[in-house]
């Protein structure tokens, strides 16, 4: 391709790399169709590079790229994780939050409103539209106090 600037076919490779992203699980063409992205914004602030310098200058970038995402993106990214480990344990979320009664408990079981539902709760005698506090779940059985 005589007519076409040479930047603008690392910006090509760039986008090429990055939607086959979106076909293969990983981070990893991410980051080489990041590298390239750069490249190309290089080459054109420099038009005259010779192709041996863009090849070594895009290892480089790719390096760098892929060097960044694991030493300070990846981390990042993991530490967010514990409370992705609730996402589908809704009862364990629960712990910690204030409900109302909306049946009293009795003989250590009644029922709280959560959100727009019911749920079962256990615990001491307590009345209806008491607040309560759930300290554990057992199941799907909420483990409640009353809230101070």
């Amino acid at each position: 391709m005589p007519g076409l600037a040479m930047h603008y076919l690392w910006w090509i490779l760039a986008l090429v790399l990055i939607a086959g992203e979106m076909l293969v699980p990983g981070y990893f063409l991410l980051w080489i169709g990041i590298a390239s992205g750069a490249m190309g914004v290089v080459l054109f602030a420099a038009p005259d590079m010779g192709v041996l310098t863009q090849a070594i200058l895009f290892g480089v970038f790719t390096f760098a790229s892929c060097f960044a995402y694991w030493k300070w993106l990846r981390p990042r990214l993991e530490r967010g994780e514990p409370s992705a480990s609730l996402l589908n344990r809704r009862g364990e979320q629960l712990v910690g939050q204030h409900l109302v009664l909306v049946e009293p408990i009795v003989n250590g079981r009644g029922k709280a409103r959560v959100g727009d539902g019911v749920w079962l709760v256990s615990g001491p005698e307590l009345p209806a539209g008491i607040e309560v506090e759930v300290v554990s779940v057992s199941g799907s059985l909420l483990q409640v106090r009353p809230a101070a």
